[in-house]
């Protein structure tokens, strides 16, 4: 109990719970472990409900009647999604899978708990709203990249946010993990990145990419 409240404590509706709502949150609230890989939504899985990630990551993406998934959007560390809980929005109509790209810990909210919740009490109306409104402004950047920006801009781009998030010049990620995450083919992406080693900007190694010129992979 002492765990699920000082995390429930993280979201920015709590304070503005009533004893009571606060009391049937922390009742209904659970921590749940990943291993990297594992599934989390998605198909014809049950409506998971709010989620937050204590540690670890999640990749968020649209899966295609060819099995091809194009990723829409990333979540760390401190993230909340709602996404997840999309059966009680019905503005929601498409269908959305979550992945662990690590071992992860996460709060879970249940959907029928969230969605009393939100029922009850406007300021959970109001999170929940603006976590949807941020998933799908991050949905229309990847939209955007894909359809205007080139490839190796991408991949730059990729390749140096993984770097700044991480602190590594070493990328642990192989070429079929890094097309997914920028929604490109793996060949297309084995072609560019060695493109890049020609031009001494990376170095390529087995299972990961050494950033070898950040300044130059910044155009």
């Amino acid at each position: 109990m002492e765990n699920i409240q000082k995390y429930l404590q993280m979201l920015p509706f709590y304070g503005r719970l009533s004893d009571t709502q606060r009391k049937y949150l922390e009742n209904s609230a659970f921590l749940r472990r990943y291993d990297k890989g594992g599934f989390l939504y998605g198909g014809d899985n049950a409506c998971l409900g709010m989620i937050y990630i204590i540690s670890g990551g999640v990749r968020t993406y649209l899966l295609s009647e060819e099995g091809r998934e194009i990723t829409l959007f990333r979540l760390k560390e401190g993230d909340s999604c709602v996404l997840s809980a999309s059966c009680i929005m019905s503005e929601i109509t498409f269908e959305t899978h979550m992945v662990t790209e690590t071992d992860c810990r996460l709060l879970i909210i249940g959907t029928e708990a969230f969605g009393h919740m939100v029922n009850e009490n406007i300021y959970v109306k109001c999170f929940q709203y603006e976590m949807a409104a941020k998933r799908f402004s991050a949905v229309m950047f990847s939209i955007q990249q894909i359809l205007f920006s080139k490839l190796d801009r991408r991949l730059s781009a990729f390749l140096l946010s993984e770097y700044k998030r991480t602190g590594s010049r070493v990328i642990y990620m192989t070429h079929e993990e890094i097309a997914r995450q920028i929604n490109s083919a793996r060949e297309v992406v084995a072609r560019m990145l060695k493109r890049f080693a020609a031009d001494g900007l990376v170095e390529l190694r087995r299972g990961s990419v050494k950033l070898l010129d950040t300044d130059g992979l910044d155009f």
